[in-house]
């Protein structure tokens, strides 16, 4: 009777042993906290693919407009200090007037070639010569390039002669192609065969020379190798500098096929701007000599832009060296 009443007066005094809503349990039965678990390889990964996201610069998409202008301005304000300058030595008389036109009289030279219908021409019988020479000397660079880094006795015979090739000027083959090939296409090609291929092959030596042998021993392992190797990992891995290389070679073979035309003159072999230039010097017409120097830099800026830089940039965004803006 006395139990009973204890328990009751318990119940009504709220003593009792269960816990009351919305409380943790306490007792014996109640889990301890867990420790912290040190970080898995898994979470190590994703610290430091944050720590370089950190670092990448990203900037925000531009309206086209301010991008076109950020582009164009530069290059446009550089322009018209030149010409501006140019037409302060006119105005001042550096030198006579028919050693130095004004850039309107090198202009009205350029129309004149334009409504004669010969300007075109000229710009594309040169750069069908450079084009058709340049691939031409990637064909024979190439191999000759990947032979060259691979194999160290011809590396040892070759490469220093690659290297003063590449230093010779293009020019001091002219007067041997022509005893070799005479007034004909022959000498031109070859003149720029000799000046394109030793800086190609070059590049391609210096790409192969910087790719890390753990790349080369993981194609191997994937049993890359021969032309299999060649083709999905040595090129690849070597892809920036051969680039720079093509680039050069372009440069080189550009540089050759102006000094050719400057010399190998003939009426069977048509017209190019090296042409243009010669007759304009024997004519002593600075405003046509000037004309053709123009059309002549033009047009290896305009491949430059138009071909190689467009590449070199892919290039670097894959391999992350260049973020997209």
């Amino acid at each position: 009777m006395a139990s009973t009443e204890t328990g009751t007066a318990a119940e009504a005094a709220g003593t009792t042993d269960e816990p009351a809503a919305g409380a943790p349990a306490a007792g014996p039965e109640t889990p301890a906290p867990a420790a912290a678990e040190p970080a898995g390889p898994s979470d190590l990964a994703g610290l430091e693919a944050g720590l370089d996201a950190l670092d990448t610069t990203v900037t925000s998409r531009q309206p086209w407009l301010r991008t076109l202008a950020s582009k164009a301005v530069p290059p446009v304000v550089a322009i018209a200090l030149v010409l501006g300058l140019w037409q302060l030595a006119y105005h001042f008389e550096l030198k006579d007037h028919y050693l130095l036109p004004s850039p309107v009289d090198v202009a009205r030279s350029l129309q004149d070639k334009w409504l004669e219908g010969t300007l075109l021409d000229y710009v594309w019988t040169s750069v069908s010569r450079g084009a058709l020479g340049f691939l031409a000397s990637v064909a024979i660079g190439t191999p000759l390039g990947l032979l060259v880094a691979r194999v160290k006795p011809v590396r040892a015979a070759i490469g220093p002669i690659l290297s003063g090739l590449q230093s010779l000027p293009s020019v001091a083959w002219v007067p041997a192609a022509i005893i070799w090939f005479g007034l004909s296409d022959a000498t031109i090609y070859a003149v720029v065969l000799l000046g394109a291929v030793p800086s190609i092959a070059n590049g391609l030596v210096a790409g192969v020379d910087q790719i890390s042998p753990l790349y080369l021993r993981a194609g191997r392992t994937i049993g890359a190798r021969g032309l299999t190797g060649v083709r999905h990992v040595l090129l690849p891995a070597a892809l920036p500098g051969y680039l720079a290389g093509l680039k050069q070679g372009w440069a080189f073979s550009w540089r050759s096929l102006m000094a050719a035309e400057l010399i190998v003159n003939a009426a069977d072999l048509g017209t190019g701007l090296g042409q243009l230039l010669e007759q304009g010097r024997e004519l002593q017409d600075m405003s046509w000599v000037l004309s053709a120097i123009l059309l002549i830099l033009v047009v290896g800026i305009g491949i430059e832009l138009l071909i190689f830089a467009p590449i070199e940039r892919r290039v670097l965004r894959s391999r992350g060296l260049l973020v997209k803006s």
